[in-house]
C-alpha cells in the first residue's frame, strides 16, 4: 500500500463522500422527516469512521477466520439494516425516495471501476475484477445518465425501462460480488490465487465492501421496490 499513488486512494475517498453524499441527498430531500432518515443520517457517517478505524488498526488483516471478519464486521451490517428497511420502513421512507436521484446515483460506478482497475495495476486486485476482464459494472455508470434522461422525460417515469435497467445493473454488481468474494483471501477463497482481493481490507478502500456497494445494491432495491409496486417518485 505504501507504493500506491496518492490519486487512487484521493479518488476513491472522493467517490466514497460523493456517494454517501447523493444517498443523504435523495433521503433528506423526500423523507426528511421520517426516523428512519434521521438514523441513517446518524449511522452512515458513524459507520465510514468506525470501518477507517478498524482498517487503518490492521483488523482485517487477518483473513483466516471462517467466516472472514470483512463479511462479519464490514459487510453483514449494513446488509440486515438493509433487510430491516424493507422489513419496518416502506411507506415512510422507501416509497418516498427520488427514483431519478436513485437512478442518477449510479454514476459512481465509472470512477469506481478505474480505481478497481488502479487497483489492479498495483497488485491489489485481481484483473477479473476489472472491465477489462469479467467485470461489466461500468456499463451501469456509463448508461445511468441516459437513462434518468430517457425515463423521466415525460410527466410520469418510464417504468418498463426503468425495471430492465435496474434489473440490468443489479445482475452486473452482483457478477462483481461473488467475484470479489471468490477471489478475497480466505479459506473460502476460490480465484486469483496468484493475486488475490487485498486492497478491500485496507483504508480507505474497507469502504467499498462496507459503504459503496451495500448504498449501491440498495438504491437498485429501492427503485425496482417503488417500479414493481407501482408507486415511483420521480
Amino acid at each position: 500500500m505504501e507504493n500506491l499513488p496518492f490519486y487512487v486512494p484521493a479518488m476513491f475517498i472522493s467517490t466514497t463522500f460523493l456517494t454517501v453524499g447523493i444517498f443523504l441527498y435523495a433521503i433528506k430531500r423526500h423523507a426528511f422527516s421520517s426516523p428512519t432518515t434521521k438514523f441513517l443520517s446518524f449511522f452512515i457517517p458513524f459507520w465510514l469512521l468506525f470501518q477507517a478505524v478498524l482498517a487503518i488498526s490492521g483488523f482485517y488483516e487477518k483473513t483466516d477466520s471462517i467466516p472472514p471478519r470483512l463479511f462479519l464486521f464490514a459487510v453483514l451490517p449494513f446488509l440486515l439494516t438493509i433487510i430491516l428497511l424493507f422489513i419496518f420502513s416502506r411507506k415512510d421512507f422507501i416509497e418516498t425516495l427520488s427514483l431519478k436521484t436513485l437512478t442518477l446515483l449510479h454514476i459512481i460506478r465509472l470512477p469506481v471501476e478505474l480505481v478497481l482497475l488502479w487497483l489492479y495495476q498495483h497488485n491489489l486486485v485481481p484483473q477479473l475484477m476489472t472491465f477489462e476482464d469479467r467485470n461489466l459494472d461500468i456499463l451501469a455508470g456509463l448508461t445511468a445518465p441516459l437513462i434518468a434522461w430517457l425515463a423521466f422525460r415525460a410527466n410520469k417515469p418510464n417504468r418498463p425501462l426503468l425495471i430492465g435497467w435496474n434489473i440490468l445493473g443489479l445482475l452486473l454488481l452482483l457478477n462483481i460480488i461473488v467475484h470479489s468474494i471468490l477471489a478475497f483471501p480466505s479459506p473460502l477463497q476460490q480465484l486469483a490465487f496468484d493475486q488475490p482481493n487485498r486492497a478491500v481490507i485496507y483504508f480507505p478502500f474497507i469502504w467499498l465492501p462496507s459503504i459503496v456497494v451495500p448504498i449501491v445494491l440498495f438504491s437498485h432495491l429501492a427503485s425496482l421496490w417503488q417500479l414493481i409496486k407501482g408507486t415511483p417518485k420521480p
